[in-house]
């Protein structure tokens, strides 16, 4: 799927929740199904900065896309970080750098979050953009 297809699936799965407690319940669930971080990543190079809680983000490039591996001490986080890396892994570089970040708007994500947190999202897009940029320079 293509990153603008998996951003238009999450708005309509954000969609069919009536409140902000159901939908921060679904993003809670979205981490628990977060392919974890090796342990061997989880390193303060891989920390992103800007974020309140703990969050270690991992890319490498494999057969031409990137493919993110994350986690959190922070169960908001994790979904957070969750939906970022559905969205963003198994991409080319190329495609990551080109790709806008509205959906995070249009599901309304952003302003739900404390401005720590809306930091912290805004921190690790940056993050995500950053190792795209780095692959798609080696190519």
């Amino acid at each position: 799927m293509s990153i603008k297809e998996i951003q238009e699936e999450i708005i309509d799965e954000f969609s069919m929740f009536d409140d902000w407690d159901e939908r921060f319940q679904y993003v809670i669930d979205l981490g628990k199904t977060l392919p974890l971080i090796d342990n061997q990543y989880k390193t303060e190079e891989n920390t992103i900065k800007g974020c309140q809680s703990k969050v270690w983000l991992h890319g490498e490039e494999v057969d031409g896309e990137v493919i993110f591996t994350a986690d959190s001490d922070a169960i908001i986080t994790k979904g957070i970080i969750a939906i970022l890396i559905r969205v963003f892994s198994n991409q080319k570089a190329k495609d990551i750098l080109e790709a806008d970040t509205k959906f995070i708007d249009e599901i309304g994500l952003k302003e739900q979050l404390s401005p720590t947190r809306a930091n912290g999202l805004v921190s690790m897009i940056k993050q995500i953009k950053m190792y795209a940029l780095a692959y798609d320079s080696k190519n």
